[in-house]
């Protein structure tokens, strides 16, 4: 074990063993100190976790018994930490050092927590080669392990191009479902309360949530081929055109089939005016299909009376409201 590391784990081992003896005062301090060191630097962290975790497996026992809450002169401390280190013997040190290898080796080799805001885009190549690319409004955790990647969509809208990894297979985890691939172009987006899954090229599977991780994937799509998956569990498959997978990287809004609800919601990401929606539930019935250029938002607007039965009127404010027909 290296001196450096050495030194961590006794003062990790001298600060747990004062949480387990002595006075209230003398504990609740050394709790609060071991807080404060860990959090200094992600070698201490790990070094306490390897020192709990040798306490934890002799129940501290062997450790309470030698080490009595030291007082604050720097002898008597130092005699505490070579009595820890003492009990724990040359194969209670091998564990510590092997539990520290072990913290290590789980860490993620890359950790990106991206947000898109407003009318904001944002693409980034991850370390392993992939292409992730968000839409506005989107919140996105990702973590690449030595053994596995993650993406967290909380919300909005993500298309990824994945680096070919048969040992790290990527996963899309999402409140409403999951979704693995090995390599492959796809998107995955949250939006108004369902999870969309749309295939450009190669395959993905997709759970529903809370599905067991060995248990085989609820649908399987291919290239060409979507699904929408509700809050209850309801999976709707539909064909997409491969160009169409992430149009709004190239400037355009595609919807298949789309609840004007979530139509409405998707234009408002990128417009400084939102567009409303009348409280009106035969609204909520409403479907549309069609491709529409970001930048013409006023075209969309004149041409929506002309699919769906509706009317548009124009608020002195400013505002554009959408009223059924």
């Amino acid at each position: 074990m290296m001196a450096a590391e050495r030194k961590r784990l006794e003062h990790a081992l001298l600060l747990i063993a004062r949480q387990h003896g002595g006075s209230t005062q003398t504990a609740q301090a050394a709790k609060e100190a071991l807080a404060r060191w860990r959090a200094q630097e992600p070698a201490n962290e790990a070094a306490a976790q390897a020192a709990q975790a040798a306490w934890t497996a002799t129940d501290g026992q062997a450790l309470q018994g030698e080490l009595p809450i030291p007082a604050s002169q720097t002898e008597q401390m130092r005699q505490t930490r070579r009595r820890a280190l003492s009990v724990l013997g040359v194969v209670g040190v091998a564990g510590l050092t092997g539990a520290l290898g072990r913290w290590h080796w789980l860490q993620p080799l890359e950790r990106l927590a991206l947000h898109t805001g407003h009318g904001q885009q944002l693409s980034r190549q991850l370390a392993d080669g992939s292409q992730l690319d968000l839409a506005p409004g989107t919140e996105a955790l990702v973590l690449l392990y030595r053994q596995r990647r993650e993406v967290h969509l909380t919300q909005g809208e993500l298309r990824l191009e994945v680096a070919h990894d048969a040992q790290r297979p990527l996963e899309v985890l999402t409140p409403l479902g999951r979704v693995r691939v090995l390599g492959t172009v796809f998107s995955v987006a949250l939006h108004g309360g369902s999870l969309q899954v749309r295939v450009a090229q190669g395959r993905v599977a997709v759970w529903r949530p809370g599905a067991d991780a060995d248990r085989a994937a609820d649908a399987v799509l291919s290239m060409g081929e979507a699904l929408r998956l509700d809050a209850s569990g309801h999976i709707q498959p539909f064909a997409v055109n491969t160009q169409d997978v992430g149009a709004w990287r190239e400037g355009w809004l595609v919807f298949d089939h789309t609840p004007l609800t979530e139509v409405v919601a998707r234009w408002n990401d990128y417009l400084a005016r939102p567009l409303l929606l009348a409280e009106d539930a035969s609204l909520q019935s409403l479907r549309l299909t069609g491709s529409f250029k970001l930048r013409e938002p006023a075209t969309f607007v004149s041409s929506l009376p002309r699919s769906l039965p509706v009317h548009v009127e124009y608020l002195p404010d400013g505002r554009t409201v959408i009223q059924r027909r």
